[in-house]
């Protein structure tokens, strides 16, 4: 294991922690000695990282510390490659230029070597995605996520049957046929998934929904059963 590949490890066992780790476990993760993860400690506290603790009590890294874009491994330029060209060409034009001014950002802070290696990515992402085209505006949709603003909807499903409904938008899911936005509907009062091509009408409703984004997306999580990583 290089070095830079031991620090980048080090932090994220850190990344993984709340509490404090001790000393001595973090060590025998990473297979090195206490001497060697104290001068790794001290070099990523030199780089910014807030890295607190001291022998004897443990190790924790306090929020908000952004890894420097040197410490990615091929691997993870390839994975972050692959994912910003899967964006730019499957979402709406907003977010598909935000992840290729992205991807440009990342190429010029990259070393010489890794962005090498960013140009001949052999992973590459195809044309649009063979779904029908959505007469709403995605942009306004993820804006109301973010936001946690309710919507109306105007929505027809699979039998042509027609209905109006105030939604609490929390999730949009990719897929090769269609976009689905997962929701909590207020008519049905429960979790909803509506094919995006099938809204006919999308409009602002009035103000925030009353819960939080990531509680409906937990609740829907234990509901089906979809695993965290998964969704």
């Amino acid at each position: 294991m290089t070095r830079s590949t031991r620090l980048l490890s080090l932090l994220q066992i850190l990344r993984s922690h709340r509490r404090p780790v001790a000393g001595r476990t973090l060590a025998d993760g990473l297979g090195i000695s206490l001497r060697t993860l104290y001068r790794d400690i001290a070099a990523l506290q030199a780089e910014g990282a807030e890295i607190e603790g001291e022998p004897g009590f443990g190790y924790v890294l306090r929020p908000g510390y952004m890894l420097p874009p040197l410490m990615f491994s091929a691997d993870e330029i390839e994975a972050l490659v692959l994912g910003m060209r899967l964006v730019a060409n499957r979402t709406d034009p907003q977010l598909a230029l935000a992840a290729r001014d992205a991807l440009s950002k990342i190429d010029a802070v990259l070393p010489a070597d890794l962005r090498a290696k960013m140009a001949a990515s052999p992973l590459l992402a195809g044309g649009k995605p063979r779904s029908p085209e959505d007469q709403m505006d995605l942009g306004l949709l993820r804006k109301a996520m973010q936001n946690e603003w309710t919507l109306r909807i105007a929505y027809r499903d699979d039998k042509g049957n027609a209905s109006d409904r105030v939604i609490w938008p929390f999730a949009l899911a990719f897929f090769d046929g269609a976009r689905v936005l997962l929701a909590w509907c207020t008519l049905r009062n429960d979790f909803r998934h509506f094919r995006t091509d099938r809204i006919e009408i999308l409009e602002q409703g009035e103000g925030r929904y009353p819960r939080r984004r990531t509680q409906l997306l937990k609740e829907w999580r234990q509901k089906t059963g979809v695993a965290e990583r998964l969704f």
